[in-house]
């Protein structure tokens, strides 16, 4: 058992194709809605899949003290996705920083020295805005042929493109900005570990907090592959799914032998890390404690897992140690679940090898309401996980009436149900890439 500060859960920030808000995002779980749908960000004929899981729409303007909106204009939609985030997460807690103070949401002055206030933002691979990179590289073709020029680029063209304009495609951006916003000024970073990076993203604001660091972190992950070359990236390795498109609410089926790949998405989770005493000392509702953080990695080829889930089955033994909790004391497991075949193939193996004869082991899925927003996914995850600890409840996991995990991993289908879900395990891993990371879940005690 770690035997320094406890950290605890006290604010879920979310942003998904089921709505913003953790309240939407619960009662859609509950309700076993599905966020994916047709693609409107962009014409997606030619594609595999036309379908994707897109966030509503909102302004985030309407996310930031009025002194802040003129930012804004230089904020990719990743970036907006986390400011969201961040607002929503800190709003959840009750937690008085700069934004909320500013915009007259809260009155008193700051819950926590701005020093002692970290953060950890997962982020991915920011995909420039086409429409406005087009339009420059219009005005950089050769006068005689139509070509494009390089000299012509660099003598003109790339003057077409706002002063700041790869300030809008930094992956650290999301960290800045909401940073500033909330006047966050302890340790901070940023993870650009595809889908593991908002598990390792809490796990480093877990150990700050553990450590005496900062006494709250903001942390999780954001991303939007909602857009061209986002899902021609994985189409091209084989991921997404080549079905019909005709019923988006079966589209993704996690542990499915029969399942044909992913749906591309977007959206992410900030979630309020603070020192238990700290949080009792302000009379912040607590979610659960994280007790338990590991990380592995994954030693076949770039773009393959591992069959026997190695590496998956390392982070979470070692997470499950650093907890002090066996796997026989698990009482939910929530899984990544993609709906790619080898890659749930490789995590049931990995939770065999660290569940071993268990059965019926209490599961969840999510990707079957949310897709896969990349950087955003793991956090999105531990945010369910959090919230069953807390409500006692297992909502159910879409498309897995039919999942083969050899009788190990017991889905709930139809209603959600009322279980006692005092320890939970979560793990998430890169597609492309080789990163892997667990966290184990308690509900507080004394």
């Amino acid at each position: 058992m770690n035997s320094e500060r406890r950290v605890v859960i006290t604010g879920c920030g979310v942003a998904t194709p089921l709505g913003i808000g953790v309240d939407r995002f619960w009662d859609a779980l509950l309700a076993g809605q599905t966020g994916i749908a047709p693609i409107r960000a962009y014409d997606p004929g030619g594609f595999d899949s036309t379908l994707g899981a897109e966030v509503p729409e909102f302004r985030v303007r309407d996310y930031v003290p009025k002194t802040y909106r003129k930012s804004t204009k230089v904020m990719a939609r990743d970036i907006e996705l986390a400011v969201v985030c961040a607002y929503e997460a800190v709003k959840d807690a009750s937690l008085r920083t700069r934004c909320l103070i500013e915009r007259g949401d809260m009155d008193g002055p700051p819950s926590v020295d701005s020093t002692r206030f970290g953060a950890n933002i997962g982020a991915g691979l920011i995909c420039a805005d086409l429409q406005e990179l087009t339009e420059a590289l219009s005005t950089s073709g050769d006068s005689a042929t139509g070509a494009f020029d390089l000299r012509a680029w660099g003598n003109g063209g790339m003057e077409n493109l706002t002063p700041l304009w790869l300030l809008k495609f930094l992956p650290n951006m999301l960290g800045c900005h909401v940073t500033i916003v909330h006047d966050c000024q302890a340790p901070s970073n940023t993870i650009t570990c595809g889908e593991a990076s908002g598990h390792l993203a809490i796990g480093e604001a877990y150990r700050t907090i553990a450590r005496g660091a900062a006494d709250v972190c903001i942390c999780g992950g954001a991303e939007s592959k909602m857009n061209p070359m986002g899902v021609m990236r994985q189409q091209l390795v084989g991921r997404v799914r080549c079905g019909a498109d005709d019923d988006p609410g079966a589209a993704v089926r996690p542990f499915d032998p029969a399942a044909d790949g992913m749906v591309v998405g977007e959206g992410g989770g900030l979630l309020i890390l603070e020192e238990l005493e700290f949080a009792r000392s302000r009379g912040a509702r607590i979610y659960a404690e994280v007790v338990g953080f590991a990380a592995a990695t994954n030693i076949t080829p770039r773009f393959a897992p591992e069959p026997d889930g190695t590496g998956i089955a390392l982070a979470a033994r070692n997470a499950l140690g650093d907890a002090g909790v066996s796997p026989g004391e698990v009482d939910l497991y929530v899984a990544c679940g993609t709906g790619c075949n080898d890659f749930d193939a490789s995590e049931a193996a990995g939770m065999r090898a660290v569940f071993g004869d268990r059965r019926d082991i209490a599961a969840l899925a999510i990707k079957g309401a949310v897709g896969n927003g990349g950087a955003g996914s793991g956090a999105l995850d531990v945010a369910a996980a959090a919230l069953a600890v807390h409500h006692n409840t297992i909502p159910p996991s879409i498309n897995t009436e039919h999942a083969d995990t050899r009788k190990m991993l017991a889905f709930v289908s139809g209603d959600p149900v009322d279980a006692n879900v005092e320890v939970a395990l979560t793990v998430g891993y890169a597609l492309s890439g080789s990163q892997i990371a667990a966290l184990v879940l308690r509900a507080v005690g004394g």
